[in-house]
Order: structure tokens, then sequence, then C-alpha cells
């Protein structure tokens, strides 16, 4: 009994120690009075684990985002180590007043935190210059000197700008996803924030994009660190940017160097409690450039105009036993990893069997996981003609190059028609009959007659022309005497 209660006794205090060390995740928010000049924060903080992924911090009615920063401490307490990582976002207001800020949720590290809001009071700027004779700092006063300026040293940074690739070679058509990212290391201790991302990203698409691809993009809205390990070390990778590209001809890829420009604080040489301890500076991070080869296809008749990808078929026929005359619809579906939106449809040539008409088109494209997959469906109305038994890969098939296996394949119909009733050839000229004018052609007598035997209409006509002509004397005439 003894050592029961001993073991169990061991097993709680295992547990506590587990229960101690737990993930703990949190909102706080700052000061909710503040003067014009003066930041109000929300910081989201993370007890006994590494900030891995947050979702954005709100937006606040009369403020603007100004920066965040971050910090690590580590304690003990009892005996336990107790550590927490936080990332705090800071707020400037635009003008003095009460602000709401409403109730919230953020996703942090997984996890759904909601915080209360707030009601936050913005009142004058606070003076923070020191008037002449007189010091700001109490303690300061209480020992009769000044505090000298700072001297601040930079700290270098343990990061870096790349642009990468998941292919070095590929060929014409075939896709390849470029990213640029900002990696961060584990062991870093500069304190760095991102300065004017918006306008950055845009010149930095500019100069990356190839002019000689289609590009996928994968429109990255909110930057969020995720951790990777590169060559045993950690770092935190921000994506700035992701797309797949398609080169359309036989020309290398060359994605020159850009760079980054980073807000960089540098440290105060000797920190104080009172006073300022870091300063602002920019730092410009530069990626290296970066070449993918592009290989021409293999010769095939149809090198110019096939896709190129991994592809698979599936087809649906509303039947598959049919009368002549009688409609169906057949669906062509291509679905695979590739450029979706450059696969064209197979053109089955109508004959005396079958009426093939223009099909309707489908698309769905999706971008995850660095790869562009998606399907293209193609619906045609036919109609049959002819009775018999028919192979629908005479009419259906769809040739691509695989990259993969760097060979042409063929997507070939595995449906067979079975169309049974009268030849509709006959209808055909039915339906183009011209009527019962000409039925009597064959009726008609073929003897030339004169217009001589019909005199009267001469003399009618005579008379008409002598009436005019004469009518017409007099007008001349009656105008020439006025």
């Amino acid at each position: 009994m003894r050592i029961t209660k001993t073991l169990v006794l061991s097993c709680l205090l295992v547990l506590t120690g587990f229960i101690i060390q737990a993930q703990e995740v949190s909102i706080k928010l700052g000061e909710p009075k503040i003067g014009l000049n003066q930041y109000f924060t929300i910081t989201a903080a993370v007890d006994n684990d590494r900030l891995k992924q947050y979702s954005d911090f709100p937006e606040i009615d009369g403020f603007v985002k100004r920066g965040t920063s971050s910090s690590t401490s580590t304690s003990y307490i009892n005996g336990q180590m107790k550590s927490t990582q936080s990332l705090t976002q800071n707020y400037q207001a635009t003008e003095k007043g009460n602000f709401l800020l409403p109730p919230f949720f953020m996703t942090i590290n997984g996890k759904d935190v909601k915080s209360n809001g707030t009601q936050i009071v913005v009142g004058d700027a606070i003076q923070q210059r020191r008037r002449s004779g007189f010091s700001s700092d109490p303690f300061e006063d209480l020992l009769g000197q000044r505090t000298q300026p700072s001297e601040f040293i930079d700290v270098e940074a343990e990061a870096f700008l790349a642009v990468t690739t998941d292919k070095k070679e590929v060929y014409v058509g075939e896709g390849f996803t470029t990213s640029l990212a900002f990696y961060v290391s584990e062991s870093n201790r500069a304190d760095m924030r991102f300065y004017d991302l918006g306008t950055q990203i845009t010149e930095l698409v500019k100069k990356l994009k190839p002019n000689s691809c289609w590009e996928e993009s994968f429109n990255i809205d909110n930057i969020n660190g995720e951790s990777i390990q590169l060559n045993g070390k950690n770092y935190t990778r921000y994506k700035i940017y992701q797309a797949t590209f398609f080169p359309l001809n036989v020309e290398d890829i060359e994605f020159p160097s850009v760079g980054l420009k980073m807000i960089k604080y540098k440290v105060a040489k000797n920190p104080s409690f009172f006073g300022r301890n870091r300063q602002e500076d920019f730092e410009t991070f530069y990626s290296k450039e970066k070449t993918v080869k592009v290989t021409d296809l293999p010769p095939h008749p149809l090198k110019e105009s096939v896709a190129v990808g991994n592809y698979q078929l599936t087809e649906e026929i509303s039947t598959e036993d049919l009368e002549t005359g009688q409609s169906f619809n057949y669906e062509f579906v291509v679905s695979g990893e590739g450029n979706i939106s450059a696969i064209e449809a197979p053109l089955p040539q109508s004959d005396e069997n079958f009426d093939f008409y223009a099909p309707n088109v489908q698309q769905n494209v999706s971008k995850s996981n660095s790869r562009v997959r998606g399907t293209k469906s193609y619906n045609f109305y036919a109609i049959p003609n002819e009775p018999g038994e028919y192979q629908m890969s005479d009419y259906f098939t769809w040739i691509f190059f695989n990259p993969t296996t760097e060979a042409y394949d063929t997507l070939s119909s595995e449906l067979v028609l079975s169309v049974k009733g009268e030849s509709r050839k006959n209808q055909y000229i039915a339906s183009n009959d011209l009527g019962d004018f000409y039925d009597k052609i064959s009726t008609a007598e073929n003897d030339l007659t004169s217009l001589s035997g019909n005199s009267w209409i001469t003399w009618v006509v005579n008379i008409f022309v002598i009436l005019t002509m004469g009518l017409t004397l007099y007008i001349v005439f009656r105008k020439t005497a006025s």
C-alpha cells in the first residue's frame, strides 16, 4: 500500500510538471489611456513554446498600425523553467477622443484566443522634452546628474533574403514554383521589422516576373512566419511572394538579385533603465541571382501545341445505347498537375455517323503545397446518324507531354456506343426538299412561247409611253412660255 501511494504521488508530480510546461497562449492589451504621441499596444504571447503562427492583429478605428516588436523571456519558478515569447503590435491614434476596440479573436499557434476589447482614451500629447535647468527623471535630480546621450551600436542580423525554385531545369510548358522569402535564424539577436511592404512587394514582383512565362500566382495576403530547418539550423521563414511559372519558349529563366528594405534597430552601447535604449535604422537584404534552364520538347508532329503536365482522363456519357437521331451528351474531363488554362479541347470531326457540336467548357484551378492542379471539362452535344457500334476513341483522343516520364502520352476514350435504328441519310435529303414549285418542273412544257401573241399588251404599253411623252412636252413648253 505504501509503495502504491508513493507511485501515485510520483505520477502526480510528473503530471504536474507537464501541466506547468504546457503551452499557454494569451492576448494582452496595453494601457487604455494614452497621449496622442503614444502607442496603444496589443500583444500575442505564448508560454513554454515558440510563437510559430498567428493571425492578423485587428484594425482599430481611429488608429493606424505602426510596426511590431518581439520579446523573449525566461524565468524559474519553484525549480520549473518558464519561457514566454511575445509579439506586440503598435497602434498610433490619428486624433484625440474616445475609441472602442470591440471583442475580437486571434489564432495563435493553432488556438483561437478571445479578447474582450476595451475603451481607449486618447488625450493631449505628453511632453517628453526636458525643460532647461530641470530633469524629467526624478532619480536624476535625486542623484544630481544628467543622463548622457546614448551611443548606439549595430547588431549583426542572422537573416537573409532568397529566391528559391523547386526545379533547376524544366521543359517548355512545364511548371516550376518560385518563392521569394525572408529567413530569420532562431539565434538572431537583431531587432527587425518589415518596412512599407506593400509598395516593396509590387516593385519586387515586377523585377522577378519573367516575360516569357505564364504565371499562376499563389496570392499571399498575410505574411506569417513558419518554422523550417536549413542545413541543420532552425529558421523562421516569411514568404513574401510565390508563383508557378510555365515557360512559353526555349529561353532560360533569369531571376535577378532583388533587395528588401527592413527596419533594423541599433541598441544602446550602455543601456540604462531610464532613457532610450534603441535607435531605428534601415538595412537592405539582397537575394542571389537564380537561373532555371529550359529544354525544348522532343520531336513530335504536335510538339508546338500539346499541353505539358501529368494528366488523367475521366469521361461520362448520358447513355451508351442510342437510337439514330437521338441526341446525347458526352463529357471529356482532363485533370492533373500542369497549366490547366493552356489545355485545348479535343476536336472530334463530324462525319456521316455523328454530328458533334462545339462543347461547353468548365475549368477549375487550385494552388496548394507549391503545386498547381485542376480540371478542365468539355461537354459535347452530339447526334448519331447511322446504326452500328462505334469506338469513341476514334473520335476522342488527346495528346500531351509528361515531363515525369519524358515522353508523349495519349488520353483516349474507352467507351463503345451501340446505335440502333434506320439510317438518317434519306431524312437528310428530305429535310433539304425545296417544295412543290420544283416538283412541277418535271410536268412543265419545254416549248418556248413568243410574247408577240399577246398584242393587246403591246398596245397598252405603247399608249402609256405616248401619253407620258406628251405630258412631259406640255410641262416643258409651259415653263418656257412663263
